[in-house]
């Protein structure tokens, strides 16, 4: 893969003065041809207006940005024309026209483009067919459920051929199992049609299913960068910890961990559990080399790029001595994270470590 899309201390700012907003601050990233590439934050962070940027939309305030090998910072609007071309745009609220048929939504870019109406009726069938919509050509917009109107969009996008496709909020508007049938749309469209995608997210979930590298935005500054794995099992900052977190849930809270404290006699800790160092395996085997009994009581795996990934919260009882020589080779391979202020919630538990982590499920 080659740098495909490449920004450069990017800046964007709106006003001027004391009332400018600094939308996008410093920002530097490259993005490779053909891969899933995410940009997450919350609201305010920066990362509708940096998709703005990328397809010429607005203008980069400094900095420099390059798509394909054009420098669309120093670009004026004719030139810009021709890269935006290159880019299908997918939104929130599917943008249809909810008067003209399901056919001629997706036809329309191709009509402004100035295709005849034989070939502009062939790419149509064409797209429609790959979204699985073929049966829907005349329908309109209101018929329609949500993940079929963002099939149109999508359809819509990828009917000039682009390069690129961004992605911005995509599936906020669609329930769960709609939202993943439309990212399974998406992987097709990368893995099949080789188009470079671009996703804006606030929500976890998709990042963890869908991209391949992510980039945590905060007030307009890209605060974390990394493959999504990597992301996921060891953020740095507390931006990229959050949104971890709520897609994790995979450890107690300090309302869970009281109620685990009362009910379960012992030291409770949370263990990491990663595929590159056999985790579970490893876990369960120095449990019993130091003959340290290991309830689970709390916890979750999931899987992040096809590698399993997420955390075991278990009561350990045994002499304290054997604890501490377990927990001592546990972190010889992984995180263990232990809690210091639950010591007396019962009988016999003493409990190390650091402050309780995100909200999880429980196992019962």
């Amino acid at each position: 893969m080659t740098d495909f899309i490449h920004l450069e201390g990017v800046h964007k700012t709106f006003g001027d003065g004391p009332r400018a907003v600094h939308a996008v601050e410093d920002v530097t990233l490259s993005i490779d041809r053909g891969e899933i590439f995410g940009v997450i934050g919350y609201s305010g962070a920066g990362k509708s207006t940096l998709v703005r940027l990328i397809n010429g939309l607005e203008p980069v305030t400094t900095g420099r940005l390059v798509v394909d090998g054009a420098e669309v910072s120093t670009m004026g609007e004719k030139q810009l024309r021709g890269v935006r071309a290159e880019i299908g745009m997918v939104f929130q609220q599917f943008n249809l026209f909810p008067s003209k048929t399901v056919a001629e939504n997706v036809a329309y870019p191709l009509r402004v483009a100035g295709w005849d109406k034989e070939r502009r009726a062939a790419r149509v069938t064409e797209l429609l067919e790959f979204v699985g919509l073929a049966d829907k050509a005349n329908a309109r917009p209101p018929q329609l459920s949500g993940g079929q109107k963002q099939r149109v969009g999508i359809a819509r996008a990828l009917a000039r051929d682009p390069k690129i496709l961004l992605a911005d909020e995509a599936t906020s508007a669609l329930d769960p199992e709609t939202t993943r049938d439309v990212l399974g749309l998406l992987r097709r469209v990368n893995a099949e049609l080789g188009v470079t995608i671009v996703v804006i997210t606030h929500e976890m979930d998709v990042v963890k299913y869908l991209c391949n590298r992510v980039a945590v935005m905060e007030l307009g500054r890209v605060v974390e960068l990394g493959s999504v794995y990597d992301v996921f099992s060891n953020p740095q900052q507390d931006a990229t910890r959050r949104f971890v977190g709520t897609s994790l849930r995979d450890r107690p809270s300090p309302e869970s961990l009281r109620r685990l404290a009362a009910t379960h006699p012992g030291t409770l800790v949370t263990v990491g559990i990663q595929e590159e160092t056999g985790s579970s395996t490893r876990l369960m085997r120095t449990l019993a080399e130091h003959r340290v009994d290991g309830a689970i009581v709390y916890g979750g795996i999931t899987e992040i790029g096809e590698r399993p990934f997420g955390s075991l919260t278990l009561a350990l009882t045994g002499e304290p001595a054997a604890i501490d020589g377990a927990l001592a080779d546990l972190r010889t391979h992984t995180t263990v994270h232990e809690y210091p202020e639950l010591a007396g919630a019962v009988p016999g538990s003493p409990a190390t470590g650091s402050a309780p982590p995100s909200e999880g499920q429980e196992q019962r």
